[in-house]
């Protein structure tokens, strides 16, 4: 093998992020009918999800629940909450806006 064969990367070829900062992804999942369940996943494991969610039910006047799972904790709430979660999580600076990732429909 050569090396001329071997294709060589630079820096600058990748964006720049930086390798221990995770994501936290705001997701709506569809259950029946017009029924929906918000859930936040990915937070930092310092963080006490509890308080967070007893803050942010009492916000914005939903229902919900920590759930554990194998890949960490996650936040479920009831009905379409992402732009709300969004805008809690970035004005009391728990997460920066360039973590969060907002799927749905």
């Amino acid at each position: 093998m050569t090396s001329e064969n071997l294709i060589v990367f630079r820096q600058t070829d990748f964006p720049e992020e930086d390798e221990n900062q995770s994501r936290v992804h705001i997701r709506v999942q569809q259950r029946n009918g017009r029924k929906c369940v918000t859930t936040v996943q990915g937070l930092a494991d310092d963080l006490d999800l509890k308080k967070i969610l007893k803050y942010v039910k009492k916000m914005f006047n939903t229902n919900g629940t920590v759930v554990k799972d194998e890949m960490g904790d996650v936040i479920q709430l009831q009905g379409d909450q992402r732009k709300n979660v969004y805008r809690f999580l970035t004005e009391f600076n728990i997460v920066p806006k360039t973590q969060i990732t907002e799927h749905g429909f």
